[in-house]
């Protein structure tokens, strides 16, 4: 089992110890898709994937408040909101632009292809080294900025 996984499970029983029903059930919410992924690819999730379903889970909480916003529906924005926070507690502290900047270029130094013909190696480069530390998005339009710039 994975550092994050077992921080994640003894988080779980402090939560149902306090009563903070908040919290448990996002904490619950990371664990159904902990094992869910375990379960449907048969394997035993270490950091790195566990990095990589949060980073996913964070992307889709974001997407769905932002939407609930937008449908003025602020009490469900704020709960997706909520477990934003709970989820971003588990990933590492989030990279500065100019650190994120500064990982593109180092990258881009090493791959042959110019232009938007070096996204996908590029994109392919930088993933491991911001998963979970920088929001992917962001990254992809930063890459998309210097490659046409």
């Amino acid at each position: 089992m994975s550092d994050l996984v077992a921080t994640i499970k003894a988080d779980m029983k402090t939560a149902m110890r306090a009563k903070d029903k908040e919290r448990l059930a996002t904490i619950r919410l990371i664990q159904s898709e902990f094992k869910r992924v375990e379960v449907d690819e048969r394997i035993d999730i270490d950091d790195a994937r566990a990095l990589s379903i949060l980073d996913k889970m964070l992307k889709q909480r974001r997407d769905s408040a932002k939407q609930y916003r937008d449908a003025d529906r602020p009490e469900l924005a704020d709960k997706e909101e909520a477990e934003i926070v709970v989820i971003q507690s588990y990933l590492p502290q989030q990279l500065t632009s100019d650190e994120i900047a500064s990982i593109i270029d180092e990258a881009l130094a090493g791959i042959d292809a110019t232009g938007m013909a070096a996204m996908g190696p590029l994109m392919a480069a930088i993933k491991p080294k911001l998963q979970g530390r920088a929001d992917m998005g962001a990254v992809s339009q930063l890459v998309k900025a210097k490659l046409n710039g």
